[in-house]
C-alpha cells in the first residue's frame, strides 16, 4: 500500500505515490513527490536479502540523503579522495547520510533480512543525476 505521509525531519510530510521502478534484479523503488514541494522528492527502496543497489557516482544535485526505513544492510560511500566509509545499519534510529556529488554508492542488504530504504533528493531526481558504474561492488 503507498505511504500518504513519511516521517522527514521529525514530521510526517505528506507524499503522493508517482510509480515502481525496478531498478535491478531484487531491487525496487517506490517513487514519491512531497505534495505541496516541488523542491525534492523521495524513493523508497526495497532489496531483498543479498542484493545490492547498482554501484553508483552521483554525478548532480544539490542535497541527497540517504537513510533506514527497515530491515539490516550496509551503505558504503567511498569520496572523490578514495575515503571509504562503510555505514551500518541495523536498526531504527540510525542517522541519515548525506551522499555528495563525486561520491560513489551502494547499498547492500543483509543476507538474511530484507533492507528498505529511503533517499530524498533535492532538487527532485532526474536522469543523470547518477551514474551506474559497471564492474565489481564496493
Amino acid at each position: 500500500m503507498p505511504l500518504r505521509t513519511f516521517p522527514l525531519d521529525g514530521v510526517d510530510q505528506p507524499v503522493e505515490f508517482v510509480e515502481t521502478a525496478t531498478v535491478t534484479d531484487g531491487v525496487t523503488c517506490d517513487v514519491y513527490r512531497f505534495t505541496g514541494d516541488a523542491t525534492r522528492d523521495l524513493g523508497v527502496v526495497e532489496v531483498r536479502p543479498g542484493c545490492r543497489t547498482p554501484l553508483q557516482r552521483v554525478l548532480a544535485g544539490d542535497s541527497t540523503v540517504e537513510g533506514l526505513v527497515a530491515g539490516r544492510g550496509t551503505l558504503t560511500v567511498t569520496r572523490p579522495d578514495g575515503q571509504v566509509r562503510v555505514h551500518d545499519f541495523a536498526g531504527p534510529g540510525a542517522a541519515p547520510v548525506h551522499v555528495h556529488v563525486g561520491d560513489l554508492m551502494q547499498w547492500h542488504a543483509d543476507p538474511q533480512t530484507p533492507l528498505v530504504f529511503f533517499e530524498v533528493c533535492s532538487p527532485p531526481y532526474a536522469p543523470g543525476r547518477f551514474e551506474d558504474l559497471p564492474g565489481s561492488p564496493l
